[in-house]
C-alpha cells in the first residue's frame, strides 16, 4: 500500500472567497501496473449509461423509418401500376414482403451501425452522425444495386429512389427529434449528461470549465477541479465549482460522481503521467478526455499523426477558398434570386405598413464594411423615425452594449410597425439584394458600421468572409451576447467554415427567429 498527499477539497463558490485547509496523510490504493484488464471481466460498467437507452431509442427510430419508405414506396409503386400487389423488387408477393419489410430494415440497420452512426462519440452534437448516415445510406443504395445487377433482378429505379431518399429523411427528421429530446433533458434536467473533473492548472481548468458550459446542450457538467500545481494557485479566487488538490485522481471521481475526467492544457504534456492516468482507468467505467491548449478549432482542421508513438496534433488552415467557397457563392446568388421572387408579395406589404406607420423612404441604407474591408450599403427596412440618427446622441448613455453597436431593449426611435418587423427579423429581408450583388452571403459574421473604427486586431480577421443576413452569433443568442462573445462566435466561424457548418447555421435561424429571442 502507498501513501500520498492529502489535503480536503477547498470549499469555494460563486458567492464567495475559497478557503483553505490544513495537510493530511491518507492511505491510497496503488496504481495499476498497466497491465490491460480483460474486457469480459470488468468489475464495473461505464458509469454514464444515457446512451444506451438513447442508441435504443434510436435504432427503432432508424427501424421504423426504412419500414415506412418501404410502405411509401410500394404505395406509389401500386399506384402507378394500378395493380393490387406491390412489386418493388420482385414480382412475388411473398419475396417482396421478406425483402422490404425484413431484410432491407435490417440489412440498413447493419450498415449504419458499421458506419458508427450509434456511435456515442457523435451522439447528440455536431454533424459528424448526420454524415455517417447519409454515408451509410449511400452504402445501401449501391449494395441493392450490384446486387441487382448480379442476380439480373428487374428493378424500378424510380422505386428505389424513393425508398432510398424516403428512409434517408425520415432517419435524419427522426435524428433530429431525438437529439432535440436530449437536449431538452439535458438542460432542465441534467439527465443525459456527463459529469466532469477537470485536471490542471487553475486558469486551463477554468478556461475548459468556460468553454463546456457555454453550450448545455453538449452534456458536459464540470463538478470539480483538481489542480496540478497545488492549493497557493487558486488563492483568493472565487471558483464555480469546488477545487482539489493532493488527491488522488481516481477517488476524487468516486466521491464528486463523476463519468468523465478531462486533462487540461498543460497537464497533458507531462511525459508518461497521462498514460499512466488512462491505464488507472482502464475497467472504472471512468472516460478520459484531453483538452490541448488549442481553442475555437473544430474537429476537421485537427489531426492526429502519430510519429514514433508521440501523437502530434497537426492544425490545418482555414479553407476560405477553392470548390467549396465556389459552390457557397453560387448557392448565396441562387437563393437570393429565387428568394426575392418568392417573398416579393411579403415585401410588398411590409413597404405599406411602413408608409403607413410613418411617414418617409421604405428603405434604410448605411454604409458598413464588408469582405476585405470593402465598404458597401446594406439595405434593410426602415424600422425607426426619420429623426433616428439625430436622437442617437442623447441615448448614448442609455447603450445596452458593451462593444461597437448601439442596443437598447426598448429604443424609443423604433415605431411600432418596426419593432414588429424586428422582432421577427424581417426588416433584415431586403438583404437578399446585397447578397444578389456579392456583398453578402446567406451566413457570415454580421456587417458592422463603417463609422465605428478601424477594425484593427482581432476584429479584423471576421472581414476574410463575406459578411451575412445570419450567422453564428445570430443563433447563439443575438443581442443579449456580450460583444466580446460575438466576436469569438464570428472568428470561431471564419476559422472552421463549411458547406454543413452553413446548412446547420441555417437551419437552427429558423427556430431562432421563431423564438424572437435576443431581437430588439
Amino acid at each position: 500500500m502507498t501513501t500520498s498527499l492529502h489535503r480536503p477539497p477547498i470549499e469555494s463558490s460563486r458567492s464567495g472567497p475559497v478557503r483553505y485547509e490544513s495537510f493530511e496523510w491518507q492511505e491510497q490504493p496503488p496504481p495499476s501496473n498497466g497491465v490491460p484488464r480483460n474486457a469480459w471481466g470488468r468489475q464495473s460498467r461505464r458509469r454514464s449509461r444515457w446512451h444506451r437507452p438513447y442508441t435504443f431509442a434510436l435504432v427503432l427510430l432508424d427501424l421504423l423509418s426504412v419500414l415506412g419508405a418501404s410502405f411509401i414506396a410500394s404505395s406509389l409503386e401500386k399506384a402507378r401500376a394500378g395493380l393490387n400487389q406491390p412489386w418493388l423488387f420482385f414480382d412475388g408477393t411473398d419475396l417482396f414482403f421478406f425483402f422490404a419489410y425484413i431484410a432491407l430494415p435490417l440489412g440498413w440497420l447493419v450498415v449504419l451501425w458499421t458506419n458508427g452512426s450509434y456511435d456515442r462519440r457523435y451522439l447528440g452534437l455536431g454533424s459528424e452522425e448526420f454524415k455517417r448516415v447519409i454515408r451509410a445510406s449511400v452504402t445501401i443504395v449501391a449494395a441493392v444495386s450490384l446486387l441487382a445487377f448480379a442476380t439480373k433482378t428487374d428493378l424500378s429505379r424510380g422505386t428505389v429512389a424513393t425508398v432510398s431518399l424516403s428512409a434517408v429523411i425520415l432517419i435524419l427528421l427522426g435524428r433530429v427529434l431525438a437529439r432535440q429530446v436530449l437536449h431538452l433533458a439535458r438542460r432542465h434536467t441534467g439527465h443525459g449528461a456527463h459529469r466532469m473533473v477537470l485536471v490542471g492548472t487553475l486558469p486551463e481548468a477554468l478556461e475548459v470549465y468556460t468553454a463546456v458550459t457555454r453550450s448545455p446542450a453538449a452534456g458536459l457538467i464540470p463538478v470539480a477541479i483538481h489542480l496540478t500545481d497545488g492549493f497557493a494557485a487558486a488563492r483568493g479566487i472565487e471558483t464555480p465549482v469546488p477545487v482539489y488538490a493532493g488527491r488522488d485522481v481516481l477517488s476524487l471521481v468516486r466521491e464528486v460522481g463523476a463519468d468523465t475526467i478531462a486533462v487540461c492544457g498543460s497537464a497533458s504534456a507531462e511525459p508518461g503521467e497521462l498514460r499512466r492516468l488512462a491505464w488507472q482507468l482502464e475497467g472504472t467505467g471512468v472516460d478520459l478526455v484531453v483538452a490541448p491548449q488549442l481553442t475555437d478549432i473544430a474537429g476537421p482542421r485537427v489531426h492526429i499523426r502519430p510519429i514514433e508513438g508521440l501523437p502530434l496534433l497537426h492544425v490545418e488552415e482555414p479553407t476560405l477558398s477553392g470548390p467549396g467557397w465556389l459552390i457557397k457563392n453560387l448557392m448565396d446568388r441562387a437563393a437570393a434570386g429565387f428568394g426575392l421572387l418568392l417573398i416579393s408579395p411579403i415585401l410588398a406589404v411590409i413597404a405599406i405598413g411602413i408608409r403607413l406607420s410613418d411617414p418617409g423612404p421604405v428603405f434604410f441604407r448605411q454604409t458598413r464594411v464588408g469582405h476585405d474591408g470593402r465598404t458597401f450599403k446594406v439595405w434593410k427596412f426602415r424600422t425607426m423615425y426619420q429623426d433616428a440618427e439625430e436622437r442617437k446622441a442623447t441615448l448614448e448613455e442609455l447603450n445596452e452594449s458593451d462593444g461597437m453597436l448601439f442596443k437598447m431593449k426598448h429604443d424609443p426611435r423604433i415605431f411600432a410597425f418596426g419593432q414588429k418587423l424586428r422582432a421577427t427579423s424581417l426588416d433584415e429581408l431586403p438583404q437578399l439584394i446585397n447578397v444578389l450583388k456579392g456583398e453578402m452571403s446567406l451566413v457570415g459574421p454580421r456587417p458592422l458600421p463603417a463609422d465605428d473604427g478601424d477594425y484593427l486586431g482581432d476584429v479584423r480577421r471576421r472581414l476574410l468572409v463575406r459578411p451575412g443576413i445570419t450567422g453564428l452569433w445570430q443563433v447563439s443568442g443575438r443581442s443579449d451576447l456580450s460583444w466580446d462573445e460575438a466576436v469569438r462566435l464570428d472568428l470561431y466561424y471564419v476559422d472552421n467554415w463549411s458547406l454543413t457548418y452553413d446548412l446547420s447555421i441555417l437551419w437552427r435561424t429558423i427556430f431562432v427567429v421563431l423564438k424572437r429571442k435576443g431581437a430588439y
